[in-house]
């Protein structure tokens, strides 16, 4: 047997020149493209679709309508009213029917000719309720002094056991009088008006006569 190798003819034994290896060209890997999601066809997901769709029935818009509306009790319940601030304080006398009745007794007594000042003064305290005017002097320590001497008087007169009222007190002055009018009727018991005359200009008589009429309109 012939082990020898079978070459093609024409070999000559030397080796044959080697080949360029081509290879093909790299590309860059592309990105996968995710298909849209899907939800399939779930009870949630066709609820969801049919609410976006059609619009609130008109049974639902009246019951969000009713679910709303206020109360009857609060229909009811009044406005609430906003919150004022106080305002400054203010004297109550002034306003009230007492003092505006003895600022007018105060105004009727100055009236008269000659008069230069007028108080409601009370007998215990001492303290002018209502006073006016200008005769020269503090009205308000006028007032407490000439209380005492109504008091001493009123004092004097239980002692004698003189029964009569006190009408007037008369003090006169080289350029004033002081008259004093007692006040006895049930509603102004523990008074006394206190009217100041300039004695140039003032008719004593007059001045009296007016003065017993004008204590008649005294109130408290």
């Amino acid at each position: 047997m012939n082990d020898a190798p079978n070459f093609a003819p024409g070999y000559t034994g030397a080796a044959a020149p080697p080949r360029d290896v081509v290879h093909p060209p790299i590309q860059a890997p592309r990105e996968p493209t995710l298909a849209p999601a899907s939800f399939g066809s779930t009870p949630l997901y066709d609820a969801l679709e049919r609410a976006a769709a059609d619009p609130m029935p008109p049974s639902a818009e009246a019951d969000t309508a009713a679910a709303h509306a206020p109360t009857s009790s609060e229909a009811d319940r009044p406005p609430q009213q906003a919150e004022t601030q106080p305002g400054p304080a203010t004297d109550p006398r002034k306003d009230s029917p007492t003092m505006s009745n003895l600022d007018e007794v105060i105004r009727s007594l100055l009236s008269i000719e000659g008069a230069t000042g007028a108080a409601i003064v009370d007998v215990s305290s001492g303290m002018a309720l209502a006073q006016g005017g200008n005769p020269g002097f503090d009205l308000g320590v006028a007032a407490a002094g000439n209380s005492n001497v109504v008091s001493a008087k009123l004092r004097t007169m239980r002692d004698l056991g003189v029964k009569d009222e006190i009408e007037d007190i008369l003090i006169t002055l080289s350029s004033q009088y002081h008259l004093i009018n007692v006040l006895n009727t049930k509603e102004t018991s523990g008074l006394f008006i206190y009217l100041v005359l300039d004695r140039n200009y003032a008719n004593l008589a007059l001045a009296r006569h007016k003065l017993k009429g004008v204590s008649a309109e005294v109130s408290i």
